[in-house]
C-alpha cells in the first residue's frame, strides 16, 4: 500500500485533509491521502477504491491509473455484475464480448453481467480512468447489452431548463439498463433548480471546476479530483464557483426499476 499522489515523508505543518466520511449518507473524499490498492488481475495499474459497501454504498467505484504497458487480461467483473470503465484522460485498448476497441478521452464502455471486460494501454502515456461495477438487477424480458461511445463527440442537452447547465447521458433509455452515467456541467454561477431528495444513489467524480455541494445540508466545497458518495435520500444540490472553467462531474446512477420488500 501506498499513497496516489506519490507524496509521502513528513509533511510541513500540522495533518489535514478535507475529506468527510459519514456512512450511509454521504462522503467527500479529496486526492490527498488515497492509498493504492493491490487488486488482482490489475497489472501495472495504480488503483484506489473510492466508494463501496463498507461506505454504504450499492456499488463499488475505483480510480485507475494504467500506466504503459498496463492491462487487465484475467477479465473485470464477475458473472452477476455490470461494469462501467470511462476514460478521463489517455488511450486504452479494450475488449468486451465480440467488441474490441480502442478508446480516447472521454471514451467508455458499458459491459453487461456475464460479459468481462479486458484492457491494455498500448499507448505512449499514462491513462486514468474511472471505473465502476455495481450487481444487477434482472427485468424480466430485457437483456442488457455492450455499449461504447465517446462523451467527446456527444452534444449537450439542456438540463431541466436552464441553459447554463448541461448534460450528456452515456446509455440509451431503455428498460434493459438499471443504471445511468452523466455528465452534468455548471457554468460559474449556475445551480441545481433545486434541492433533491431521492432514493437514487450517486458516485461522482469532478473532471473540472470548483463547486459548493450541499451534502445533507451541510455545504462544502469540492473541486476538480474530488469524488462524492451520496446515499439514498441524502438531500443534495450544487452551485457553481470560482471564475472561468465550468464546475463538471461524471456520476452514476441507478434507476429503472421498482424497489424490492
Amino acid at each position: 500500500m501506498s499513497y496516489l499522489n506519490q507524496v509521502t515523508g513528513y509533511r510541513n505543518g500540522l495533518l489535514s485533509n478535507r475529506s468527510i466520511i459519514k456512512r450511509g449518507n454521504y462522503a467527500l473524499i479529496e486526492p490527498d491521502g488515497l492509498v493504492k490498492n493491490v487488486i488482482p488481475g490489475f497489472e501495472n495499474c495504480d488503483i484506489t477504491i473510492l466508494a463501496s459497501p463498507k461506505l454504504g454504498a450499492s456499488f463499488v467505484d475505483y480510480l485507475l491509473t494504467i500506466h504503459v504497458g498496463g492491462k487487465n487480461e484475467s477479465g473485470f467483473g464477475v458473472a452477476d455484475e455490470e461494469t462501467l470503465l470511462y476514460l478521463i484522460e489517455g488511450e486504452l485498448t479494450i475488449k468486451a464480448g465480440e467488441k474490441k476497441c480502442s478508446l480516447e478521452k472521454g471514451g467508455f464502455v458499458y459491459c453487461p453481467p456475464g460479459t468481462k471486460l479486458y484492457f491494455h494501454n498500448e499507448s505512449k502515456k499514462e491513462t486514468r480512468a474511472f471505473l465502476y461495477k455495481r450487481i444487477y438487477n434482472r427485468l424480466e424480458g430485457f437483456e442488457p447489452y455492450v455499449v461504447t461511445g465517446n462523451t467527446e463527440a456527444m452534444e449537450w442537452s439542456i438540463y431541466e431548463g436552464m441553459e447554463d447547465v448541461l448534460v450528456k447521458d452515456f446509455l440509451p433509455k431503455d428498460l434493459a439498463f438499471d443504471c445511468n452515467f452523466h455528465i452534468l456541467s455548471f457554468k460559474p454561477g449556475a445551480s441545481h433548480g433545486y434541492i433533491e431528495t431521492h432514493i437514487q444513489e450517486h458516485g461522482a467524480y469532478c473532471l473540472s471546476g470548483q463547486g459548493m455541494y450541499n451534502l445533507d445540508n451541510d455545504w462544502i466545497p469540492v473541486q476538480k479530483g474530488d469524488y462524492l458518495f451520496m446515499g439514498a435520500y441524502c438531500p443534495q444540490a450544487c452551485y457553481a464557483v470560482g471564475r472561468e472553467e465550468n464546475f463538471a462531474y461524471v456520476y452514476s446512477k441507478d434507476c429503472n426499476r421498482d424497489v424490492s420488500l
